[in-house]
């Protein structure tokens, strides 16, 4: 327990560490298009075909053709350096998967086509109750509770043998394959992947920070059409 909660402490003092570095690397890249003698910032409002204006439009642009582009990039290499690593066997992901939605709502998802839902629910099973799960692993759920606001949902797979080997192993969904997927996830050390995880989480905290930063631009930016940076004005 104290790991884990050592792990989450750790990561949320990196986080803060590399967005404020990102916030300030993203500005330098907005602030090196600026036209010279331009007056006002970013966020302000300028006339429809200022400086200002074609400003905040090359900007948009460099954010949705330039720094959106590096962010793919990165992300897919995280994800093929995770190739170098294999699953170990300690089942705890098929023991104590969890999700933020209730069996009831992934079925309504999966009804609605969301094809994560649907590998879900297709194998697995939730737990009668939370106490249930807690029987599993009660350092991780304990985590969970002391770390979250929402209410989390634990599910586990019925295929899972004594031997903690799946029994369908070439069966196994889309969703089982690929897990972990996300390099910001919480794992105990006993997995195949902890060590990628370690490994990838600067990048991936970085990349993570990008996005939170230019969503922010995008919001506060007062130009509506940054597809005219690009000459795709017209088009349908």
């Amino acid at each position: 327990m104290q790991d884990l909660s050592k792990s989450i402490s750790n990561m949320r003092k990196k986080y803060r560490e590399i967005f404020l570095q990102t916030v300030d690397a993203i500005k330098q890249r907005v602030d090196e298009i600026k036209p010279e003698n331009l007056d006002g910032d970013i966020f302000d409002t300028f006339d429809k075909g200022s400086d200002g204006e074609n400003w905040q439009i090359a900007v948009l642009d460099m954010f949705e053709n330039d720094i959106s582009h590096e962010i793919v990039r990165k992300w897919n290499e995280i994800l093929a350096y995770r190739e170098n690593f294999s699953c170990k066997g300690c089942a705890t992901c098929c023991n104590l998967a969890c999700s933020e939605f209730s069996p009831e709502q992934l079925k309504e998802k999966a009804q609605n086509g969301d094809k994560f839902a649907s590998q879900f629910t297709s194998i697995f099973i939730p737990y009668e109750s939370k106490d249930e799960a807690r029987k599993v692993y009660p350092q991780y759920i304990q985590l969970l509770e002391d770390n979250l606001e929402e209410n989390v949902y634990f599910y586990h797979c019925p295929k899972l043998t004594d031997c903690k080997r799946c029994s369908d192993y070439e069966n196994r969904p889309e969703i089982c394959r690929v897990f972990p997927d996300n390099p910001l996830s919480i794992l105990p050390e006993s997995c195949g992947f902890y060590e990628w995880r370690l490994q990838v989480e600067p990048v991936a905290l970085m990349l993570h920070s990008m996005v939170e930063i230019i969503d922010y631009y995008k919001q506060k930016i007062p130009v509506l059409e940054p597809r005219k940076a690009s000459g795709q004005e017209g088009r349908s």
